[in-house]
């Protein structure tokens, strides 16, 4: 059981995040939510007739008592109730029971491996013990923590620029932000500017043109008779952190994946460099990535990164003194796998 407070806003693909974060799931199957009426779920070509597409649909479209769907296979049944409204900020309240390992086998297979593992004398404890790992029961300031990082927080670089442009900022002719803004930015964004010197336009501080591009693609800024200025949806934090994150969409596409597996890397490791960050990113992306006719290699990887550098540092979820590379303040408030496997990694065993 877990009692969590979400933003009554919450779409239902962010509602699912949240679940995955409530109740320690990995997110490594498909889901579905489940009303009288209808099934929502990620729409692909094996996705059921009746299944409806679940973005943008938002919790208040389903009753106050619905089911979420978990691995088809093991077939986790979640019964969700909406029990009225909860404190201003999201978090866990309250739960109990541990969550079961994935690909156990159901409510059978997990009821099989808790009376091996209590029962030392059994055949094959030591196997399912092995196999089980370490289970880890139900610890409320961890949940509440991670449900908090899911719902996400507004980078601070995000907010220092929609701030200081809220009164409006006459671009250049050229369309670039005038030398003043990018001097202030460069006060509190020194490691920005690769040489120290003072910057001279926006393109002396490469996360600030990127950061400028994103946050006019993502609709935060809006120019209007040569002043940007901050759209309405840049004063609600939620569609701030909303908006950024579809700059990652389609959560599947490789830019996506990578980087989120680049940040929850260096969040669990520490510092790399470049070359030791691609070996480790390598891995986590499967093998299904093909580029310029050929499978991709740690090198496509290691250039990969080097390419997104700019956005992820504008958005503060890395930082770099060259060629060493480190989390940023925002690696696990932003991008929802960064979060979860961040988290995942640093419970695991090593």
């Amino acid at each position: 059981m877990r009692v969590i407070d979400v933003p009554a806003v919450s779409t239902l693909p962010e509602l699912h995040e949240l679940l995955q974060a409530a109740v320690g799931w990995t997110d490594s199957h498909l889901h579905q939510f489940v009303t009288g009426e209808a099934r929502y779920g990620v729409l692909d070509l094996d996705a059921m007739e009746d299944e409806r597409d679940e973005a943008g649909v938002p919790l208040s479209d389903l009753p106050a008592r619905f089911t979420y769907l978990y691995d088809f296979g093991d077939g986790w049944d979640h019964t969700i109730e909406v029990i009225g409204r909860g404190d201003d900020e999201p978090g866990c309240r309250y739960g109990e029971g541990m969550c079961p390992p994935e690909d156990v086998g159901g409510v059978g297979g997990y009821a099989e491996l808790l009376a091996v593992l209590a029962d030392p004398a059994h055949e094959d404890h030591r196997h399912m013990r092995e196999w089980a790992g370490e289970l880890v029961d139900f610890d409320l300031a961890t949940t509440d923590l991670l449900v908090r990082q899911t719902v996400g927080v507004v980078p601070a670089s995000v907010r220092l620029v929609l701030d200081m442009a809220k009164d409006g900022v006459k671009l250049t002719p050229g369309g670039r932000l005038p030398r003043a803004f990018v001097r202030e930015v460069q006060e509190h964004r020194p490691r920005w500017h690769h040489f120290g010197r003072p910057a001279a336009t926006e393109d002396d501080l490469l996360p600030l043109s990127a950061l400028h591009d994103v946050l006019r693609r993502v609709g935060l800024l809006r120019l209007s008779n040569g002043v940007l200025r901050p759209t309405r949806a840049a004063a609600d934090d939620l569609q701030v952190v909303r908006r950024l994150r579809s700059w990652f969409l389609p959560d599947d596409g490789f830019e996506a994946i990578l980087a989120g597996v680049t940040v929850a890397v260096l969040a669990t490791n520490g510092p790399l460099p470049s070359t030791e960050l691609a070996l480790k990113v390598f891995p986590m992306l499967g093998h299904r990535w093909v580029t310029d006719g050929h499978p991709l290699t740690e090198t496509d990887v290691r250039m990969s990164i080097a390419r997104s550098t700019s956005v992820l540092t504008s958005l503060d979820l890395i930082e770099t003194d060259w060629p060493q590379y480190r989390a940023g303040p925002s690696a696990r408030t932003l991008l929802p796998r960064a979060t979860a496997l961040a988290h995942l990694w640093s419970v695991s065993p090593k």
